[in-house]
């Protein structure tokens, strides 16, 4: 017994010996370092353009459009684990919305400011540069349902739309957080915080919706601090929650109070710059990603877009995996990524 003890404790002295000489070694901790050039900025919000080594394989340029909620770095976490790189790889020219970081003076920024002022003049910039009418729009989560939003009121704009793990039928009882939304006071809670949603404050909510993946997250890393890389993974995913934006007040209350609270995008009674949004008019070709274990956008939230929209060509796309899962897994290098340039180079034409 005494022996057994003996052993465990020398294994575990020479555990935190190797784990101080693992973090002695790591000086920085990069993600999203996929070289990208600035083509457009305007307030708080930036666009890029990911630079290519030879000229795109596809006619129709795609912008990513992703959620307010955290940043677009998840998409290019490392190398081996980008979205973004997989597009570039796949031959297409790729543009991206930075949102950047909202401050005080944006607590009256809107879902109209952001959907009919910013996504439509990055729209235009990219349509402008590369002489179309229209382009593709690749959206994630939030970003997709103001992506189905705008390619409602737009549709002369949009080409074609992926969407991905994106809310649309708000009235499910599958998720806690559409649960939890339909008792909270949202103007109050804009109130107390000044107009600004903190995004730290989003997170605490994000982990209470699920417990025990914190504690599941925090036996990761005490079994990885040895293994180099597997502990580089776990601090890229934490330097990228730790960077989470705050949410404008006025946006973040009509999101929670129109969509969570009262569903009116399924029910086409949205009001955008004065104008009813009825999913009909999104008449382009359309895939609709779902991650099959999602508990922050479950299935259920999701699926229903194709029967509301007004597209003949539709397409359900279901994964298998995560919210997170979709974008950094290693199914999702192989599967995903290829899948969704597929899809859009048959119909780029």
């Amino acid at each position: 017994m005494e022996t057994n003890i003996l052993r465990e404790m020398t294994d575990m002295g020479q555990k935190i010996l190797k784990s101080y000489d693992t973090l002695k070694e790591i000086d920085t901790v990069d993600i999203a370092s996929t070289p990208k050039t600035e083509v457009y900025k305007e307030d708080k919000l930036t666009l890029y353009r990911y630079n290519r080594d030879t000229d795109a394989t596809y006619k129709t340029p795609v912008l990513i459009v992703y959620a307010l909620v955290n940043t677009y770095k998840m998409l290019d976490l490392q190398p081996d684990r980008s979205y973004i790189k997989n597009l570039l790889n796949a031959g297409m020219d790729v543009y991206l919305i930075d949102w950047g970081y909202p401050t005080a003076s944006d607590r009256f920024v809107s879902m109209e400011d952001y959907v009919t002022g910013y996504i439509n003049n990055c729209v235009d910039h990219v349509r402008k540069k590369h002489r179309l009418e229209k382009i593709n729009i690749l959206s994630i989560c939030q970003g997709g349902t103001l992506s189905v939003i705008y390619a409602s009121l737009y549709p002369n704009k949009v080409k074609n739309l992926v969407t991905h793990v994106t809310p649309v039928d708000f009235s499910t009882n599958d998720g806690l957080l559409f649960r939890w939304s339909r008792d909270m006071d949202f103007d109050k809670l804009v109130e107390a915080n000044h107009g600004l949603i903190p995004g730290e404050f989003l997170n605490q909510g994000f982990d209470m919706l699920k417990p025990m993946m914190k504690v599941q997250k925090q036996q990761a890393l005490a079994s990885s601090l040895e293994d180099r890389e597997r502990l580089m993974n776990f601090l890229r995913m934490e330097r990228w929650i730790s960077e989470s934006p705050d949410q404008t007040g006025e946006c973040f209350r009509q999101f929670m109070k129109d969509l969570y609270q009262k569903n009116k995008l399924a029910k086409n009674e949205l009001e955008i710059g004065g104008k009813k949004i009825n999913l009909k008019n999104l008449t382009c070709p359309l895939l609709n990603i779902f991650a099959t274990e999602d508990h922050l956008v479950p299935p259920a939230a999701t699926k229903p877009l194709n029967d509301l929209v007004g597209s003949t060509d539709k397409e359900l796309y279901s994964f298998k995996g995560g919210h997170i899962g979709v974008f950094v897994g290693s199914r999702s290098q192989k599967e995903l990524a290829p899948a969704v340039a597929q899809w859009l180079k048959k119909r780029d034409n």
